[in-house]
């Protein structure tokens, strides 16, 4: 239910940028299939259950400034029986992201999220919001070109071959607020912010065919002590999604299937480890874009296939994703 009235909010927005795309002259950048490259996902939450499959950037490589709304639901246990009290919880997740050119070959991304999370147990609600954990990360991607077949290619213009490799290096920064009297929560990931710096190390190999492709992206998060001397553990996470390209007229129709997971490490305080605190999660992901012009929309759901979260005892139970961004 708070999935629609989230929308409700967002509707007279929507429907001026339907508008507005659809009044806008400019051609859109559609060639073909290959003119796209499957961007790469990165746990970018400053929640501890926050999974990798929430991408940083989008089907589309341009480079854009945008809008994402992200609904997150879990159910977490207190207690070790049965009849344990279980709460529900809502992370609802606003954000400014853009991806920014320097060059051919250099290009960052950047994000501001707003958090706002629910609660609910025993009859009780509880609320917390504000302003999350920004994050900014630098790209290099390498791209493949083919092997000329004979002299005659090899003063003419590289092919590119489809392939490419992307290198990444950020940071988060602890601009969201850390509240230590939440730690004891069955959830730790139930905060606005961190309040530590962490870095981001990432590694994405991109295919990007005519009419098919497929990204693969492996992430590192290096997570430090905040100044309450709690430490999140530190976090893999991997990602591969396949898509294809429908063009319809002046518009692309790009859906995709993918799967997704993390692997927690404990979380620390005061120099000790925390047990139960540790976990993993594989999930399935499904979802489309839509390119009209110089604007795209997306939507992305996400699924688990399995976990096993902080003893058993936090439940993902599903995950989406609506964004819109406008094409630079």
């Amino acid at each position: 239910m708070n999935v629609f009235l989230n929308f409700k909010l967002f509707a007279p927005i929507l429907l001026f940028i339907s508008v507005f795309c659809n009044a806008s002259t400019i051609d859109p950048p559609i060639k073909s299939a290959s003119f796209y490259e499957y961007d790469y996902d990165c746990d970018l939450c400053g929640c501890t259950t926050g999974s990798g499959s929430f991408g940083f950037g989008t089907l589309n490589n341009a480079n854009f400034v945008g809008v994402r709304y992200i609904n997150q639901h879990f159910e977490s246990k207190n207690g070790i029986f049965s009849n344990s009290p279980v709460s529900e919880e809502t992370f609802n997740t606003y954000q400014l992201w853009a991806q920014v050119p320097i060059n051919n070959s250099i290009y960052f991304s950047a994000n501001l999220p707003y958090q706002d999370l629910s609660r609910k147990m025993d009859g009780t609600n509880e609320n917390i919001n504000g302003i999350g954990d920004a994050n900014i990360i630098g790209w290099f991607k390498l791209p493949f070109y083919k092997k000329p077949v004979d002299d005659v290619m090899e003063g003419m213009e590289k092919e590119h071959s489809g392939h490419s490799l992307q290198f990444g290096l950020g940071v988060k920064l602890p601009t969201g607020k850390f509240e230590e009297a939440l730690v004891d929560r069955v959830n730790p990931g139930f905060q606005v912010g961190t309040g530590s710096v962490d870095g981001i190390f990432s590694l994405g190999h991109s295919f990007a065919g005519n009419t098919f492709g497929v990204n693969t992206l492996l992430s590192y998060y290096l997570k430090t002590e905040n100044k309450n001397e709690y430490k999140f553990g530190n976090q893999f996470s991997y990602s591969t999604k396949f898509y294809t390209a429908f063009p319809i007229k002046k518009t692309m129709l790009m859906p995709f299937l993918g799967i997704s997971g993390d692997v927690f490490n404990k979380i620390e305080q005061y120099g000790e480890t925390i047990n139960d605190t540790d976990g993993s999660i594989l999930n399935s992901s499904i979802g489309t874009e839509l390119v009209v012009n110089r604007c795209i929309f997306g939507v992305n759901y996400t699924l688990p296939i399995s976990q096993n979260l902080f003893g058993g005892n936090v439940t993902s139970k599903n995950q989406l994703s609506l964004y819109f961004n406008f094409a630079l």
